[in-house]
């Protein structure tokens, strides 16, 4: 890992002076929000994604421990951009997630690592998030998230598809998935009187969309910049990871 990766996580953690939170009503599901039932289901839920996700660090790390401050670049990435909140509508915040980049270098269930890890450090240095939501809030950003993001991104390997779009896409329906899935939680916890979770599910999509759709674009055209960065001064590690291969 050479100097210009370092620089940019230095940048990352420089934009944390700006990032933070003013709202109670995020995407992130905020503490004692939902039912007890509901933190528990979803907390198991994320567990074996969790546990694959540590042996597939394990196993990366010790084939190559250079690839310890890449993980930190995913790292950095994912906490800055899902710190910082665009007020939208109701009393409630969207925002990037930051999850397409460590899926596409690291795989889906590595990323659940890094985005619990990001969470817990939001809940407790940011209140943003929470200790009880934090097994729902894994699962929607750290699981549904890096899955599409990664199957997108190997899709479009796949298809032949322009490198730069691969990965401008991955980021992107890894952002609309991720809102997708809280929605749906929210939903599930907090059925309608009058159309049950189907209306209550539409309802929450609504309130995130206006904000989410430009976000999960921005996203998109982040992550492809950041994406170039690291495949310019960082080759071999990329190359290991079965990353490049094609022009971005």
């Amino acid at each position: 890992m050479n100097r210009y990766t370092i620089l940019i996580l230095t940048g990352l953690f420089a934009l944390i002076l700006f990032s933070v939170p003013e709202y109670a009503f995020a995407m992130h599901i905020m503490e004692g929000f939902l039912p007890a039932k509901w933190s528990i289901f979803w907390s198991v839920l994320t567990i074996p994604f969790l546990v694959m996700g540590l042996r597939t660090i394990k196993k990366k790390v010790e084939d190559n421990p250079s690839l310890k401050l890449l993980l930190g670049v995913a790292g950095a990435f994912a906490f800055i951009l899902s710190a910082l909140k665009l007020p939208s509508v109701t009393g409630s915040c969207s925002h990037p997630t930051g999850v397409g980049l460590g899926a596409i270098l690291f795989g889906p269930t590595a990323m659940t690592v890094i985005g619990v890890i990001v969470l817990l450090f939001q809940a407790i240095l940011l209140a943003h998030g929470g200790i009880t939501t934090l097994g729902a809030n894994t699962f929607s950003m750290a699981v549904a998230g890096p899955f599409v993001a990664y199957w997108i991104y190997k899709l479009g390997k796949k298809l032949g598809l322009p490198a730069w779009l691969s990965v401008f896409l991955a980021a992107f329906f890894g952002d609309l998935l991720t809102y997708v899935v809280t929605s749906l939680q929210l939903a599930i916890a907090f059925p309608a009187a009058q159309g049950g979770i189907a209306t209550s599910v539409i309802k929450f999509l609504s309130v995130f969309a206006v904000t989410q759709l430009p976000l999960a674009v921005s996203e998109g055209i982040l992550t492809v910049i950041v994406f170039n960065f690291l495949k310019s001064y960082n080759k071999q590690e990329l190359k290991e990871l079965s990353v490049i291969g094609e022009e971005v």
